[in-house]
């Protein structure tokens, strides 16, 4: 019976201490990626602008100049 209660005390522990640590995990986890996405889209924002600005050719779009680059520099 003690062997028991001891058992289930050890349980409860383990149960809250992985918890708590899911709970961090979890997070740190989400922050970082709502960091990476806000500087990920930031980059994009500032790559398309200046594509945008300064290597589009006449009714070319952005994505248009960027493919259009890509394929200049993959022989390089």
């Amino acid at each position: 019976m003690a062997r028991s209660k001891l058992v289930e005390a050890n349980k409860k522990i383990e149960n809250a201490v992985v918890g708590g640590y899911k709970k961090i995990e979890n997070g740190v986890v989400s922050g970082y990626k709502k960091i990476e996405d806000g500087v990920v889209g930031g980059f994009e924002k500032i790559t398309d602008k200046f594509v945008d600005s300064f290597l589009t050719k006449d009714g070319e779009t952005v994505e248009e100049a960027k493919e259009r680059l890509k394929k200049e520099t993959d022989h390089i």
